[in-house]
């Protein structure tokens, strides 16, 4: 009988349990037996383990968060950390570790994998930018929440003939603010791919006046930034040196009434978009994710990461996977401009 540990890192994610109830109902049948790690890579260190059978996972396919917890802590910080969490791989009897996550998480996967212990990784974030697969689970759930507060906030801005500017999730790359813009018909679409250019804004602004439509939305990504630099919540850093984010709506909204003299306001979505209850589409991505992470730790195929390339579920390489953040093309920045009010 073989010890597989299950972890979750970084930000929870909708379908993250789907993805551990297929692990450990795939995995239970062919002998194996499951731990889970809680708390993301901390728990690693400080060996908090939960066994995991069938009944520890009943019930949760519907369930947002993530029943083993999370953190952002980074192992490899330190020489003594990583010593440490090598160590207790070891320590703990696990012939196999699944670890669940983004670019962080999986980044210290690919290192664990490159030490020489036996990784398999799963793609989350709901910013969709993990170059190794096509789409991640949790991505569809966040852009289904922000278009439905797009779909509210255009009755409002329409009421009050007001500006509105939306902030969603999107650190590097503008996904979700893509997809969720395009889907609830924004007037303009701001991402970290491209710096703002205000007076474009403020003059598409003043278009829609002119023709007689005296209220816009504006969809801006939190990694959004003006030529002078992006917007800060303060000056931190979490534990792989990201700073935090937040504050880009209300920037703009403010720039944005200063230079039109159009009442503007300003929403900032935070963390409601990976709340809640998973889509139906990401209960079955994550689903298909855990079942192909089962079958590549019970077949042995290591330092690979499970993936959804061309409607097709493959594992690839973590080193490739997390080798460069998958950004928004110049191209589709400009195809979704064409349909700007």
């Amino acid at each position: 009988m073989s010890t597989v540990g299950i972890l979750t890192g970084g930000g929870d994610a909708p379908g993250l349990n789907a993805v551990i109830r297929a692990i450990v109902r795939r995995s239970l049948p062919r002998g194996h037996r499951l731990v889970g790690i809680r708390h993301g890579w901390r728990g690693l260190l400080e060996r908090e383990t939960v066994p995991l059978d069938r009944d520890a996972v009943s019930g949760i396919l519907h369930r947002g968060g993530t029943i083993l917890g999370t953190s952002r802590t980074n192992p490899y910080k330190s020489p003594d950390t990583a010593r440490l969490v090598e160590e207790n791989v070891s320590a703990l009897g696990l012939d196999a570790l699944v670890a669940i996550g983004g670019e962080d998480t999986l980044g210290v996967a690919a290192k664990l994998s490159k030490a020489g212990h036996r990784i398999v990784g799963v793609p989350k974030t709901i910013d969709n930018d993990l170059s190794g697969t096509d789409t991640t689970f949790g991505f569809d759930t966040a852009v289904s929440i922000a278009t439905e507060a797009i779909d509210r906030l255009h009755s409002t801005a329409e009421s009050h003939d007001r500006v509105i500017v939306c902030e969603v999730m999107g650190r590097h790359a503008g996904w979700i603010a893509l997809h969720s813009g395009m889907a609830g018909g924004a007037d303009h679409i701001l991402v970290p791919e491209r710096p703002i250019d205000l007076e474009a804004v403020c003059a598409g602004i003043a278009r829609r006046r002119a023709r007689g439509l005296a209220f816009s939305i504006i969809v801006a990504a939190e990694g959004a930034s003006l030529p002078e630099g992006g917007v800060t919540a303060d000056a931190g850093r979490d534990a792989f040196g990201h700073v935090k984010l937040g504050g880009i709506g209300a920037r703009l909204a403010a720039e944005i009434e200063r230079r039109t003299g159009f009442e503007t306001r300003s929403v900032q979505l935070g963390h409601v978009q990976r709340g809640g209850t998973p889509t139906a589409f990401d209960r079955w991505l994550g689903s298909r994710y855990g079942l192909l992470a089962a079958d590549m730790v019970h077949e042995g195929r290591f330092g690979m990461m499970a993936a959804y390339r061309g409607g097709v579920f493959e594992p690839v390489p973590l080193a490739d996977a997390v080798a460069a953040l998958k950004t928004v093309p110049p191209e589709l920045i400009d195809l979704a401009a064409t349909l700007f009010a």
